[in-house]
């Protein structure tokens, strides 16, 4: 007798059943009622309970795959799929997920592992989150782009909990080859910090306890040294040369840019305020007049990686915020001081009211152009040399040290370690 598999398909929420038929009975068969097939599915149960209940194996209609969900002891179902068709497979995953989701309990672990890739996404999201709201720090920006362009692809799917110290000192190498050098101490605090808060944001989410050690990316690297400043010679010379060289640009963008960023400069050094985001964050509303025993100051409410803060700016900075002002087309027919203190407009905007999103291929153009870009040993300058010169011209005038970190949102500690050579300078009249 020769025998054949027919397979028929599903009703309702049944699966496929296989029938095995002799030749005989195949035209019969073929000719079944829905009735019949409904009966021969239902011999095989689609939920089944385990574990007094408390797991649970189930199919979805159009599905072979058993799916699972179990009791967790604080209360409330996971639900996870078994990956298996059979259900002696399915039964044997479905249990075991059960008694290590108990266990880990016990430990005071999250029921279900999380792969550090999850774990960073959802950091990441935290991260944007509370930049887009406002709350978060400047530096979140740098963190995401550490977990986005190297934590997150070299971690991947492993676990948090199971990465040992030689995971970190692999990676370590992995990412000093990425970047093609040996990174900073400041750049290995950005690392460690990045990587300390997916731990935290594991923590706090309850997908790992505290009490689960986790190795921290090292912070020893190569110190960081200051940017090369400007003697009092060469910013007059700067000073000088900006004043032909902003009216000679060929394009029409030249005669707009070039004026902005004459301002800018002029405004880093009689500020000392960080290039980039702190300074191009300053909207007109930020500034505003303080009057101090008769006298009028030009004060600046500024937010910076250390936090917000308020400045007092050099007498000099009036006129460049005044030259800024008369070029700006949308408020220059409005008086100076109804703008100051009021207006919700970026104040780093050229005449058809647009910020760059960078002055660094400028500047360095200005660099190059005015023969300043490199100092006597040979250092190529930056934006950031300006808060360095203002920084050496505030100690070597006698400045306190704590009311000039105060001042450019810093700490006693790095004005210390970058300009301890001026120690000496600045007490001269007592040593000498």
């Amino acid at each position: 007798m020769k025998q054949r598999l027919v397979v028929f398909p599903r009703f309702g929420t049944a699966s496929a059943v296989n029938v095995v038929l002799n030749d005989k009975s195949a035209t019969a068969t073929s000719t079944a009622s829905p009735l019949r097939l409904a009966s021969a599915a239902a011999a095989e149960p689609h939920i089944h309970h385990l574990r007094d209940g408390e797991v649970v194996l189930y199919r979805r209609p159009r599905s072979r795959i058993w799916q699972c969900r179990y009791k967790q002891e604080q209360g409330g179902w996971a639900r996870i799929t078994t990956g298996k068709t059979s259900l002696d497979m399915a039964t044997r995953v479905a249990c075991e997920q059960y008694d290590e989701a108990r266990f880990r309990q016990k430990l005071g672990l999250a029921p279900q592992q999380r792969t550090f890739a999850s774990i960073a996404q959802a950091t990441v999201a935290e991260l944007q989150r509370d930049i887009a709201a406002g709350r978060g720090k400047k530096v979140y920006v740098d963190y995401c782009s550490v977990i986005e362009r190297y934590l997150l692809p070299y971690f991947g799917e492993r676990h948090l909990q199971s990465i040992k110290h030689a995971d970190i000192a692999a990676f370590e190498r992995w990412r000093n080859d990425k970047i093609g050098r040996a990174p900073k101490s400041s750049t290995l605090m950005t690392f460690a910090s990045a990587f300390s808060r997916v731990h935290q944001t594991a923590v706090d989410r309850g997908w790992l306890s505290e009490r689960v050690p986790v190795p921290k990316l090292n912070t020893r690297g190569e110190k960081g040294q200051a940017r090369p400043a400007f003697s009092p010679a060469e910013i007059e010379q700067l000073r000088q040369f900006m004043a032909t060289w902003q009216t000679q640009g060929r394009l029409r963008v030249d005669g707009l840019q070039r004026p902005l960023l004459c301002d800018y400069v002029e405004f880093l050094l009689l500020t000392g305020i960080r290039h980039g985001t702190e300074s191009m964050g300053i909207e007109w509303r930020h500034t505003e007049w303080w009057d101090a025993d008769g006298v009028r100051y030009l004060r600046v409410w500024v937010s910076g990686k250390t936090g917000p803060r308020w400045l007092i700016a050099k007498h000099e900075a009036v006129a460049v915020l005044r030259r800024l002002h008369g070029r700006q087309v949308d408020i220059a027919a409005k008086p100076f001081d109804a703008v100051l203190g009021k207006t919700a407009l970026q104040v780093f905007r050229n005449e058809g009211g647009n910020t760059p999103r960078s002055c660094n291929g400028l500047f360095t153009k200005l660099m190059k152009d005015s023969g300043l870009s490199l100092n006597a040993q040979g250092q190529q300058r930056t934006l950031y040399s300006l808060r360095h010169t203002y920084a050496t011209a505030e100690l070597l005038a006698g400045t306190d040290i704590h009311t000039l970190a105060k001042q450019m949102g810093t700490s006693v500690l790095m004005l210390e370690r970058h300009y301890s050579k001026l120690t000496a300078t600045m007490a001269a009249d007592k040593l000498a």
